[in-house]
């Protein structure tokens, strides 16, 4: 599940202002690697939207189905805004709507039984 826990306001380069929803993943528990010790945290990212700031007041507080998942893109630098360490990252996090996630890649169980079924006829007729 994902929440809407936030939206802020943007502007295109043409001018035109839209509005992003700030979106946040289920709790995860990350093994630290400089300590050992575990942390908790959550995934997040924005998700550009068509909604009037209405719409988007009215859905913060909202569950939707689906992850946020890790994507790998070209590097970037990223500078942390506590510490203003400037490190290069290749991933970014992207809102991954739950028929997407099981459709986008089958089971392998599920995948071996579709190749399985396609070498048969459908019609009862024998096919060469």
């Amino acid at each position: 599940m994902v929440r809407v826990v936030n939206y802020e306001s943007k502007t295109t380069e043409e001018g035109k202002k839209f509005f992003l929803l700030n979106l946040e993943g289920e709790v995860e528990f990350i093994k630290s690697e400089n300590t050992g010790k575990f942390y908790a945290t959550v995934r997040k990212c924005n998700l550009p939207s068509t909604f009037s700031e209405v719409t988007c007041k009215g859905l913060v507080g909202k569950e939707m189905n689906g992850n946020i998942q890790k994507v790998e893109c070209p590097p970037y630098e990223y500078a942390n805004p506590e510490t203003g360490e400037v490190i290069v990252l290749s991933h970014r996090y992207e809102y991954c709507p739950s028929d997407e996630i099981q459709n986008a890649s089958p089971q392998p169980k599920e995948k071996e039984e579709k190749e399985l079924l396609s070498n048969f006829s459908m019609n009862g007729q024998v096919s060469h």
